[in-house]
């Protein structure tokens, strides 16, 4: 099962994303093309499949982090609720 994109705002500068992953969903394996900005509306771990290994991250609702573009990995919730969190690409 796939996590749901829900597209917000998309213009020259920026691309925003709601992702809703019910309970074991994944976004399937990807690249990052822009820099990017995550804000989670759930608190919760998921789950970071990436070239050099598995790591499961705890993040709380309303903790943003930023990266850069090239992040390669999946990402997968391991909860056994949805999680939910808007994504913020940069152009």
């Amino acid at each position: 099962m796939h996590a749901i994109p829900t597209l917000q705002v998309e213009n020259e500068r920026v691309i925003v994303t709601k992702w809703t992953f019910p309970p074991g969903a994944d976004t399937g394996d990807h690249v990052h093309g822009h820099d990017y900005v995550v804000v989670p509306l759930t608190t919760g771990k998921l789950r970071l499949v990436e070239p050099d290994g598995v790591r499961d991250v705890e993040l709380v609702a309303g903790g943003s982090y930023a990266k850069l573009t090239g992040v390669a990995h999946n990402v997968i919730n391991i909860n056994d609720y949805e999680f939910s969190f808007v994504e913020i690409e940069l152009k």
